[in-house]
């Protein structure tokens, strides 16, 4: 089945000022994870102010943890040629390796200055994090971006703001499809799984998220700027260590479990 994409990017304008779908869809994910994770704190009677300030953290780490991946990853020559250039954010360009790091370290301040466990926290952060990359490569699809490889057969996506009549596969789709599968998961999980070992769910979300990366590179079209003679992707190669992570964070959860359970 064809599908001709020619969806502008540019949601409306005001004036001289244009907001586009992924910006809007970027800051609404924001706002939809800020009130998840508002109900999930009121139920642990944990502290409104101290969830503020996470998202605050948490949205200068996103920007600046997903900027410096792009450019240090992808395009590191011209970049580190122009880097005047990394600081303009909104000509594009985000990735979503740098992006969890600087989400795990602004976590990982905000706990130790709060006083709270990690591995709670990231554990509700997951929830609503796989929500917000759902939205985020819906709103690469709005800007024709980070494209599948051509089907080279009668289905798939032509995207028509590249100039091209000749199908794709909606690589950014198909991410998306799987986040929010790992997103109603992970919610049905921590919803009705009390006793669950605390940072399974964080380590379920790292591995399921990048394991579903893994996949789909292989029908995406390579991002970095350079070849890696090799038959992985440069995606393929960052998401091997956050898949390895998330493994051996399941495996960490699970037995701390159960020596607790002895215990008791």
């Amino acid at each position: 089945m064809l599908f001709v994409s020619s969806l502008d990017p540019i949601c409306f304008s005001l004036g001289p000022m244009s907001v586009k779908w992924y910006g809007l869809l970027f800051s609404g994910g924001f706002i939809i994870g800020y009130c998840i994770m508002q109900l999930l704190f009121k139920a642990k009677h944990y502290k409104s102010e101290d969830l503020d300030r996470l998202f605050v953290l948490l949205f200068i780490a996103t920007v600046i943890g997903a900027r410096l991946g792009h450019c240090l990853i992808y395009a590191p020559d011209y970049y580190l040629s122009h880097p005047i250039e990394i600081l303009k954010v909104w000509n594009g360009g985000l990735a979503s390796h740098g992006g969890t790091i600087g989400v795990l370290l602004a976590i990982w301040y905000f706990c130790r200055k709060y006083r709270y466990a990690f591995f709670e926290i990231s554990d509700m952060l997951s929830i609503p994090t796989a929500l917000v990359c759902t939205l985020i490569r819906v709103g690469n699809f709005f800007n024709s971006e980070i494209v599948g490889l051509p089907t080279r057969g009668d289905y798939g996506v032509i995207f028509t703001a590249l100039g091209e009549n000749f199908p794709r596969h909606p690589a950014q789709l198909y991410e998306a499809a799987s986040y929010f599968v790992i997103f109603i998961l992970l919610s049905l999980i921590y919803r009705f799984i009390r006793s669950r070992p605390r940072g399974l769910i964080f380590g379920m979300f790292i591995t399921l998220v990048f394991l579903s990366r893994f996949f789909i590179e292989t029908v995406k079209e390579e991002q970095a700027d350079y070849s890696t003679d090799s038959i992985f992707t440069v995606g393929q190669y960052l998401s091997m260590p956050f898949i390895i992570a998330g493994i051996l964070v399941i495996i960490v959860s699970c037995m701390n479990s159960k020596k607790l359970k002895r215990k008791l």
